[in-house]
């Protein structure tokens, strides 16, 4: 899909999870899911994988984020529970996006220091949170557990 020349596609839906372990089983046991990626931090007492069918470069996946220890209820940020759409051209669609008024949570900026990827998060008409993401790196093929 192209809007204004920039393309986009579904990129992840977000949601957070109280175990980890437990809803990593369940999307892959039941459904055949495979893990996509993991980024475990450890500083920030997060966890996160992402799960899908294949590679997270060729289709949507679901983000699981999990605060604090299993069980626990760990606080989420207030990005939690979103959707993710590609974007080819961050920062000409946050051009188009600012003239017609939306609201942005996070400018657009690199999503960890040094990268070429870029990210930001706005904010819909009804108040959800929709984050933008312009990716240069390839997340490969799923992970073997």
């Amino acid at each position: 899909m192209s809007a204004d020349g920039v393309k986009l596609h579904i990129r992840h839906t977000m949601l957070p999870v109280a175990d980890m372990d437990r809803t990593v089983d369940f999307y892959t046991r039941l459904f055949g899911m495979d893990v996509m990626r993991i980024r475990e931090e450890p500083e920030k007492k997060m966890r996160t994988f992402y799960l899908g069918y294949g590679s997270e470069d060729e289709g949507p996946a679901l983000e699981l984020i999990q605060t604090g220890p299993a069980d626990g209820n760990g606080k989420m940020a207030p990005w939690a529970g979103h959707v993710a759409l590609y974007v080819s051209d961050l920062y000409k669609l946050a051009e188009t996006l600012k003239a017609a008024g939306v609201k942005f949570l996070t400018e657009p900026r690199p999503n960890r220091p040094g990268s070429k990827d870029l990210m930001a998060f706005i904010q819909d008409p009804d108040g959800y949170t929709i984050e933008l993401t312009e990716r240069h790196t390839k997340t490969g093929p799923p992970v073997q557990l």
